[in-house]
Order: C-alpha cells, then structure tokens, then sequence
C-alpha cells in the first residue's frame, strides 16, 4: 500500500506527486503520519462514544479548505507531529487498553495507505475493538474499495447538495457526486448495522450533516437526498454545533459568521419529521459548541 504514496491518488484530488520525495499536493501531507491528539472522546453520537467513550485520533492536514472549520489549526494549519506507523499501532492499542468503545480515526484521508499498515501491525498485536472512518466525506471510491476488511464503521459528512457552495466554502467543486458515491459505496461494503448488547454500533455507517446559517436549503437537499438515496437501516445525524470561527468570522462569508437561530433549526426539525427517517440522531441547539473543540497537543 505505502508504494502508492510515489503517485498519490489517495483522494479525488489525484495529484499524483511522489510524497516519498519531500512532494506534498492540495492536502499537504508526507509521506510521514501526522497527528495532533489522541484521546478518550465523549462527545460522539451515542453509538459511538457509549458509556466508556471512543478513542478518537485527530490526523493532520485535511483534502478540504473549508472557511468555518473548527478544527482549522490542524485541518489547514498543520499543527501536530510525525509519528511512526509502529507509534501509531502502539496508540491504537493504548486506547483499546483504555476500555474505550473504538478506535475513531478523524480525517484519516491522506493517511490511508498507512493507516491499512497500522492496522494489519496492531490486529496482529490483539486490536479487536471497532474501527470507525470519521470523514469529510470527499473521497476516492478506489479508496474506499481498500478499506473493505479494515473499517467496521464509516462515519462520513455530506456537508453540501450544492456545489456552489462547495466551492465557496471548501474550495472543491464537485463536492456533491464525489461524496455521494462513496458513501454508497461505504453502504454496500458495510451491509445492515449492528449493535452490542449495550447499543454500541459494531459495524455499520452513520452519515453526519452539519447545518450551516444562512443555507437552509442546502441542508433540505441534503436531507432529501438522505432519505431517497440511503438504505432504510442507516444512520443519519444532524448536527446544530455549528459556530463561526477562522475564515467565517471575517467579512467575506459574513453570512456564516453567527450561529443557527431558532427559526432555521425549527425549520430543519419539521423537515426532518415529515421525512420520517427510520433511525438518526439530532443535537439540540446551543449545546455548548464550543466545546465540541478539542485542546490540541
């Protein structure tokens, strides 16, 4: 798998540059695994994060630009440091000693070829707890196809049925046919979810949104497209945690630059009845964003 980094297609992308030759492309990452936090995180879908929390990783560096990331001092900035896939194994393993629910690895994407090496050093070393693939939703559906046996749970975003504002907002312009056909293809691969005795997803795909003020429709269309195009069985989770931070805050995506109201999310809650999804997940809004931001190394 690591030979792929000499003409990396990781992502859509495709750059195509050698990152064994000091070369990095549109999400800047080595050919060097990158982190900026590991821990015990509660703050996950209920499935998820459970009684006893799931052992999140935060990678480095992201294939997105997005103006109102609140992860944006690793996503763009780069903040974190290189690690070993021996280290990296060693980390997986310290979280499942942990007792924690999973291993959650957060924007995973440009680390995927490493990430499969990770996996295969520490299942060898008696990592047995579920794997979940925690993405923006932007990626290689070749990708995807190579992480079928190591992925128990694909947690991916849908964050825009709009490509306008796809581009506005990330800086890609073919956000909506990219993220749709890997999530379907996360779908197939994954099969019907399933559940231990305390409601703690084993295996299965859960597809976040995220609303954004100011763009109501956009997450009707999203919803829309949930509800049409998503088995009856997979999870949905809708997301009031925005708030404005980095780009957002500045005059030239002013529209983004406050939280939801009451009217908008209400607006969202009566759209999503009326679809009458089977099973999902909403947050309540003003639940202390903030906080949703972890304290990075």
């Amino acid at each position: 798998m690591l030979e792929e980094l000499e003409k990396c297609e990781v992502c859509p992308h495709k750059c195509k540059i050698n990152r064994k030759n000091n070369k990095i492309g549109r999400c800047k990452a080595s050919d060097k695994v990158k982190i900026a936090l590991y821990s015990t995180h509660d703050f996950e879908e209920p499935c998820i994060s459970g009684k006893k929390g799931s052992g999140t990783v935060f990678f480095s560096n992201c294939n997105l630009n997005c103006v109102y990331c609140q992860n944006y001092e690793i996503s763009q900035q780069g903040k974190g440091k290189e690690i070993s896939i021996e280290e990296l194994a060693n980390i997986f393993l310290e979280q499942q000693n942990k007792n924690v629910e999973n291993i959650n690895l957060v924007t995973p994407t440009s680390y995927v070829p490493q990430i499969i090496e990770t996996i295969k050093i520490a299942k060898e070393r008696g990592l047995k707890i579920p794997i979940v693939y925690n993405t923006n939703g932007y990626e290689n559906i070749e990708t995807i196809k190579k992480l079928e046996g190591y992925i128990d749970i694909y947690l991916p975003d849908l964050k825009y049925a709009e490509n306008k504002l796809g581009k506005r907002y990330s800086k890609i312009e073919d956000y909506f046919e990219i993220a749709t056909k890997a999530i379907k293809e996360m779908e197939n691969q994954i099969g019907s979810p399933k559940f231990n005795d305390e409601g703690i997803m084993q295996r299965g795909v859960l597809v976040r949104h995220l609303v954004l003020p100011n763009n109501i429709e956009n997450s009707k269309k999203v919803l829309k497209w949930m509800k049409d195009n998503l088995k009856e069985d997979t999870y949905v989770s809708i997301m009031a945690q925005y708030f404005p931070t980095f780009k957002a805050k500045t005059e030239e995506y002013k529209e983004l630059n406050r939280k939801l109201n009451l009217k908008e999310w209400e607006e969202i809650e009566y759209y999503i009845y009326e679809l009458n999804f089977k099973n999902g997940f909403m947050q309540e809004l003003g639940e202390h964003e903030e906080e949703y931001v972890p304290k990075w190394w």
